[in-house]
């Protein structure tokens, strides 16, 4: 977000997540970017910016390993028994905004990292189309 182009204005984003099986943090901030892009465009229609803001789009998901299989978008009973869980928030360029990991039963390898990291890169894809699916789809 290019908070020169905000001007003097905060933009406060809330997610109460009302149902959830696990991965709050991950959906939260692939909504939130939804929430924000709408802010936006609100503040442009009723006359509060001069032009739109340049926003970059971003999504995030969880990954874990359990038995050497890579799970995306962990529920609770996977997460809590994984072996390794993960946490990637990525752009719409595929760059890496933040990786969070840790092995929780056991150490994993560069190679199951590695698939790891292809697994969220794929689940944070379709996020991002979903997202600009969601923003051209009218309430």
């Amino acid at each position: 977000l290019d908070l020169k182009a905000l001007g003097e204005r905060t933009i406060t984003l809330d997610c109460d997540v009302l149902q959830a099986d696990g991965g709050t943090r991950t959906a939260s901030i692939t909504g939130a970017w939804v929430a924000l892009a709408d802010a936006l465009d609100r503040l442009c229609q009723d006359g509060l910016l001069d032009a739109p803001v340049p926003l970059c789009q971003i999504a995030s998901v969880s990954v874990g390993l359990k038995q050497g299989e890579v799970l995306l978008d962990l529920d609770y009973a996977e997460d809590s028994t994984a072996d390794t869980d993960m946490n990637f928030v990525m752009n719409d360029e595929n760059l890496f905004i933040e990786i969070q990991g840790t092995a929780e039963h056991s150490p994993f390898s560069e190679v199951e990292m590695q698939n790891m990291t292809a697994t969220a890169v794929k689940g944070i894809e379709e996020l991002i189309r979903l997202q600009r699916l969601a923003r051209e789809t009218p309430l």
